[in-house]
């Protein structure tokens, strides 16, 4: 059995034969081995140094000296050793921070390296690119073109150095020290002044895949060859990227222009050896440790490099991507869950008519009601519940229900446009000034201002709450008993069971939550830099509030689905549509029908994590698939909220024709 174990910055192979030694056994001849190391010149004596406390690396657990390493710790784990005499804190030291930082040691144990590569060129990154990089499902490389414009771009700043020119962000200062000449002694130090001071943000800090997602977006921008920075430093931060060493991240304070300054000196911070970084090896420790537990060293930056790093909307964008792709994969799933609504509140799908559709042709509006008419009831997905009303004397159906395709409809429009800005914003050259190597020319401009991201990251967290804001009202429907037909709260026993009475009220205080976060950020700026920088994006609070807003529709969606299978128990022995039943079985994988009262928030939280892991979509993709191939021809069933001339018995005749049709089609292979 073997240990790795951290002195001084230093890690060190310790034997630990079968494990039978104490803890205490291992400091100390972590501590011998260390001064051994070192020779004549260490200035850590054997017998004079006291050892404070031994640490797991991993989460940061104090380890009881007396303990059998066999016990605590497993073969080739990862401890430090803090001395008596050592001035260095742990972060995990902190139980404030500690709880913020819960989302990290629970990753301990967990991590497994990825083996594919992503080859990024600045140029052709999808979001889902960046969610699946969060996510550790890929490393980095670069493409060869990429390399080679960076290098160009790189050459371009030499040359400009050794002519001794004048251009800001390489011999200048910064913002409204712009004017402010640097002397070549001095820009070395420069860089590395402007990465700590500019560190200056605060609150909790990013997640793990958002911290790397952060990280991934930043090496496509620099991989697109206008920083300037040197081919070597992109490189040594890929490989950082690829060990999943992570700096430590607040999440707040960027304005947004110039671009996401705190949050990226914050992550180039632990880059250059300073401040705190994780890894999934190590856990939390000072940054330079953590690189060196990786056979990495801090960078060493050159001129240009520091900005380079800091200056772009990248966590505006990286934010925004995370948010853009929740939101599309929830909105597919909230049609299929308002289907299931429509369908145990004994509603129709004739509003749902291509004709109807087609006369105001708005492309999510017409993909909303072709979606909700796959997993209704038709010829080729029957519904014995709705059969069972078909000739009711109900003519029209509520809003949230008849109207799904045209708020939906919107919603999806909305996310799509977002998605294309994003994707283009994450494909951006962002910085300032910019270096055109063909051109020989370097511009100050203004790509570093988050407007863009911002505007449509407030315009998503408007579209996707609507989702949200129909849902709560359907669940409204489904509880109350005046316009469900169905038991109050579903619940046998009312009265001693309360049901669904307060997951409504969850729903409902997340959509009044909602209203509040949809107030536009990017409406305000404040003038910073002694007026230099007049006006800002104020996109990065709108990143995060998007994100809020989605995290929060999710939860609701998955209150309604949960109220809609319950539903579902009070019109047994019928059944829905294939699709449908598919819904409601895998809900009840996790869920178990509610026939009294029981703790809730489990259920919930269990149904929000099949809608944020697409799984609800899933089973009902390739339903809607074949439905609607080879072509589709649509069921117009008789309902009371259509009235057609000629009488019942045409559009019986019709629907028939049309079914054989399918049918034929079907048996043809067409």
């Amino acid at each position: 059995m073997k240990v790795s174990a951290r002195v001084r910055g230093e890690w060190l192979q310790i034997p630990c034969k079968d494990g039978k030694v104490s803890i205490s056994w291992l400091g100390g001849e972590a501590i011998r081995r260390f001064q051994k190391l070192q020779g004549p010149n260490s200035n850590l004596k054997v017998g004079e140094e006291q050892i404070q406390e031994v640490r797991k690396t991993k989460g940061g657990a104090i380890l009881d000296p007396d303990d059998l390493v066999k016990d605590v710790l497993d073969d080739n784990d990862f401890v430090s050793i803090i001395l008596s005499s050592d001035r260095t804190t742990q972060v995990t030291d902190n139980s404030e921070l500690a709880k913020n930082l819960e989302e990290y040691n629970s990753l301990n144990g967990k991590y497994e390296p990825p083996e594919e590569y992503l080859f990024l060129d600045g140029n052709s990154l999808s979001t889902d690119d960046l969610v699946q990089l969060g996510k550790c499902r890929y490393k980095i490389k670069l493409t060869n073109e990429s390399e080679q414009n960076v290098t160009k771009s790189r050459n371009l700043i030499e040359k400009i150095l050794q002519e001794n020119k004048v251009v800001y962000g390489i011999t200048t200062g910064f913002g409204n020290f712009a004017r402010t000449t640097i002397s070549v002694d001095k820009l070395e130090e420069l860089q590395y002044n402007l990465i700590r001071s500019h560190s200056a943000g605060v609150g909790r800090p990013l997640s793990s895949e958002k911290t790397r997602m952060l990280l991934a977006l930043r090496i496509n921008v620099l991989a697109k060859g206008y920083s300037g920075i040197s081919l070597p430093t992109l490189k040594h931060i890929i490989e950082a990227f690829n060990a999943s060493c992570l700096s430590y991240v607040p999440e707040q304070g960027s304005v947004g222009a110039s671009g996401d300054l705190a949050p990226l000196a914050h992550l180039a911070l632990g880059l250059i050896g300073e401040g705190k970084m994780w890894s999934p090896e190590t856990g939390w420790g000072d940054a330079k440790n953590v690189l060196e537990a990786h056979g990495l060293t801090p960078i060493r930056l050159s001129a240009k490099e520091g900005i380079a790093l800091i200056n772009g909307t990248q966590l505006i964008t990286s934010l925004g991507a995370e948010a853009v792709e929740r939101s599309s994969l929830i909105a597919r799933q909230a049609d299929v869950v308002a289907a299931l609504t429509l369908e145990v509140l004994k509603g129709t799908s004739r509003a749902f008519d291509s004709d109807v559709q087609m006369i105001r042709p708005h492309k999510g509006q017409i993909a909303v009601a072709k979606r909700l008419r796959a997993l209704l009831h038709s010829e080729t997905y029957p519904s014995q519940i709705a059969e069972s009303h078909r000739f009711c004397n109900r003519v029209q159906d509520a809003y949230t229900l008849r109207c799904c395709p045209q708020v939906h409809g919107i919603s999806h429009d909305t996310i799509e446009f977002v998605q294309s800005v994003i994707t283009t914003e994450m494909n951006s050259a962002t910085d300032n000034p910019i270096v055109f190597a063909n051109r020989g020319e370097i511009i100050s401009a203004g790509n570093f201002h988050g407007e863009y991201p911002a505007k449509v990251l407030d315009y998503l967290a408007i579209g996707v709450h609507e989702l949200a804001s129909m849902s709560e009202r359907r669940i409204e429907r489904l509880v109350n008993p005046a316009l469900s037909e169905l038991p109050a709260f579903l619940v046998k026993d009312g009265g001693l069971n309360s049901g669904f009475m307060l997951a409504h009220c969850t729903a409902a205080s997340l959509v009044s939550e909602n209203k509040v976060l949809c107030h536009p950020s990017s409406v305000d700026s404040l003038s910073t830099s002694a007026g230099t920088e007049d006006h800002v994006s104020m996109g990065c609070f709108a990143a995060r509030k998007s994100l809020s807003v989605v995290e929060n529709v999710e939860h609701v969606i998955a209150i309604e689905l949960l109220a809609a299978c319950q539903a579902i128990e009070f019109l047994r022995p019928l059944k829905t549509t294939v699709p449908l039943e598919e819904v409601y079985k895998l809900v009840r994988s996790v869920a178990r029908p509610w026939d009294k009262d029981r703790f809730m928030a489990p259920d919930i939280e269990a149904v929000t994590d099949l809608l944020k892991s697409g799984k609800i979509w899933s089973v009902v993709r390739h339903h809607v698939d074949f439905y609607h191939a080879p072509q589709e021809i649509e069921t117009r069933v008789f309902s009371p909220t259509a009235v057609m001339v000629g009488g019942l018995q045409r559009e019986k005749a019709r629907v028939r024709a049309g079914s054989a049709k399918k049918r034929k089609a079907n048996d043809n292979g067409q």
